[in-house]
């Protein structure tokens, strides 16, 4: 990989944030995904009480968090833009055979740079949730598996494999 291939490095290969301000606004989408896994009878316990701690509902308020860090992901990496989000959706599915919670999150934007550190954040500040809200029936807990499942907009699309 040269410098050149790297858009936050400038000519010098000093950091810099990327100017988009002769880019045309496009419709832009990204969706990400993340599991929280937990160990077998957590899994079940949390599962039978259909995601309700004593904290209150793990999907609610994981919910919540995930759009916020969204909503914030400018503050907490570097180099990215401010953008004004047209959504953010997330779902939570349980996956009975990895005894897991999946999380996904789908943002978009009609703007000038694309929105996937958006749907990258909102997973990862989700999944980070769901363990704060279960930690204290086991640490045993693994967040993993966060990454892209496909972006639409700017220069080109992308879809996993």
């Amino acid at each position: 990989m040269t410098d050149s291939q790297l858009t936050h490095l400038d000519a010098n290969g000093d950091i810099s944030m990327v100017d988009v301000s002769a880019k045309t606004p496009t419709h832009r989408t990204a969706t990400a995904t993340g599991q929280v896994i937990f160990p077998a009878n957590i899994y079940q316990a949390i599962k039978t009480a259909d995601g309700m701690t004593k904290k209150g509902s793990i999907t609610q308020t994981a919910h919540i968090a995930g759009v916020m860090a969204s909503k914030r992901t400018h503050e907490l990496i570097p180099l990215c833009h401010q953008l004004p989000l047209d959504g953010v959706k997330i779902a939570f599915a349980y996956d009975d055979e990895n005894h897991s919670i999946n999380v996904t999150a789908t943002t978009k934007v009609t703007h000038k740079t694309g929105v996937e550190m958006e749907a990258l954040t909102a997973v990862s500040v989700a999944c980070l949730t769901i363990y704060d809200m279960t930690k204290a029936l086991s640490h045993d807990i693994i967040i993993n598996d966060i990454k892209l499942l496909q972006k639409t907009g700017g220069k080109s699309d992308y879809a996993s494999n």
